[in-house]
């Protein structure tokens, strides 16, 4: 999958991305409940990060943007690891 430009303006944004997209394939291309349980764990921590940032500022549009795609990779990754649960 290539890197798209995400339009974040944020360098702490940018330099997680790089790894989230990362973890995100390596879930992908897992193939074992355990595997994608804990590539799911790998980027809840890492999108965990940008959610505990110190420096959000709510007026600001590129945090709002970049909260809600970490919100929804969280989530995901949590279904993900839900459902390896149950898959073993």
């Amino acid at each position: 999958m290539a890197h798209e430009q995400t339009g974040i303006s944020c360098p702490r944004f940018s330099a997680q991305e790089r790894i989230c997209v990362s973890l995100t394939e390596r879930l992908n291309v897992a193939r074992t409940a355990a595997e994608k349980a804990a590539r799911a764990e790998e980027l809840i921590e890492a999108v965990q990060e940008l959610l505990d940032c110190k420096e959000y500022e709510e007026e600001s549009l590129d945090c709002q943007y970049c909260r809600n795609v970490s919100l929804l990779r969280k989530k995901t990754a949590e279904l993900v690891r839900k459902v390896s649960a149950i898959a073993r």
